[in-house]
């Protein structure tokens, strides 16, 4: 990808299983990679009702953004996990499966949708939130005065310093998340999403180059972008350890439920850095990308030419009509 792209495009997307979902101003398309080869593509309308003036405001808007990527990426998850062939089709439906059908009906999915959602912020919460603030607590305590290790005026003073907790934490948050993409992206299944997720990032880079969007062309490009989700939630690690350290010290619950208050500001500031990053020619703004081009390493890998065709088809379903609706 070139530095400076002719074209700065609000288009985004994520990559699904067999598959990629991409996100214009109007539309939402997901092209997906059936087993006999054949792309099947959904495509829906959005952006049609404009958020008030309040939502539209800076870190709102960010805020916003987040939640219903959340919700829309996984939609494209499920429509994508209809196409997987099944070890065994004809499996005998279970009686709770009839009950859910029967109770709930054509609603179902979307019920699943917003309890898988709920369910994987819970996780997260846990893995990148609790987990941290528990071990930095541990470390804490052992600096006041421990066990095995004895304490010094030095050390007691560092461990009551809130600059160290939020310090600590945001390092033990970013090894959790390093080293749970490093194990990840071994996985086969995962490798063939990471396919795809350079193939979305190939195909917006080919489109910011005002290209033709054919699979040659889209090859030539980075799998690498600023703008990517990867990027954004290393912000997000950065923003939570400044906000973090301006916290009162208080005790373990209190302060995970003022971390658990403080995510949707800082998922606000988050996209605000990476709508600079993403159309930004400074070098100091280069910079500061830098760290999540990095970490794409680890979730992108490079796309082949059937995987690269699925990312167009989807691409051109959301680009709009007027020239200029998906300015960045």
């Amino acid at each position: 990808m070139s530095e400076q792209p002719k074209r700065i495009t609000s288009i985004g997307g994520q990559a699904v299983i067999e598959g990629v979902m991409m996100r214009g101003p109007h539309k939402t398309a997901c092209a997906v990679r059936k087993p006999d080869k054949e792309i099947e593509i959904k495509v829906d309308e959005n952006g049609t009702k404009k958020h008030n003036a309040f939502f539209r405001l800076p870190v709102v808007r960010g805020c916003v953004n987040f939640f219903e990527s959340l919700i829309i990426g996984m939609k494209a998850l499920m429509f994508s996990a209809d196409f997987i062939e099944m070890e065994d089709d004809e499996e005998a439906e279970s009686k709770f499966d009839r009950w859910l059908e029967d109770k709930f009906g054509d609603k179902i999915k979307d019920i699943v949708i917003y309890v898988a959602v709920i369910i994987s912020l819970v996780l997260s919460v846990g893995l990148f939130i609790l987990l941290p603030t528990l071990i930095t607590r541990g470390v804490e305590a052992v600096l006041m005065g421990g066990t095995f290790i004895p304490s010094t005026p030095a050390m007691q003073t560092v461990a009551q310093s809130s600059m160290f907790t939020s310090i600590t934490e945001g390092i033990l948050r970013m090894v959790i998340f390093v080293v749970y993409l490093a194990f990840v992206s071994q996985m086969k299944d995962i490798k063939r999403v990471f396919e795809y997720h350079g193939a979305e990032h190939k195909t917006i880079a080919c489109y910011e180059a005002e290209e033709e969007l054919t699979v040659e062309n889209v090859k030539k490009h980075s799998r690498f972008h600023p703008r990517c989700g990867t990027s954004f939630l290393l912000f997000v690690m950065i923003v939570s350890i400044i906000l973090y350290s301006c916290l009162p010290r208080t005790g373990i619950v209190l302060r995970v439920l003022m971390r658990l208050a403080l995510l949707p500001v800082i998922a606000g500031v988050s996209y605000e850095i990476i709508k600079l990053a993403g159309r930004s020619a400074n070098k100091c703004v280069a910079l500061l990308t830098k760290p999540g081009l990095w970490l794409q390493r680890l979730t992108t890998r490079e796309p082949d030419g059937s995987q690269i065709e699925v990312a167009i088809r989807s691409m051109q379903s959301v680009i709009p009509e007027n020239d200029g609706d998906d300015r960045w």
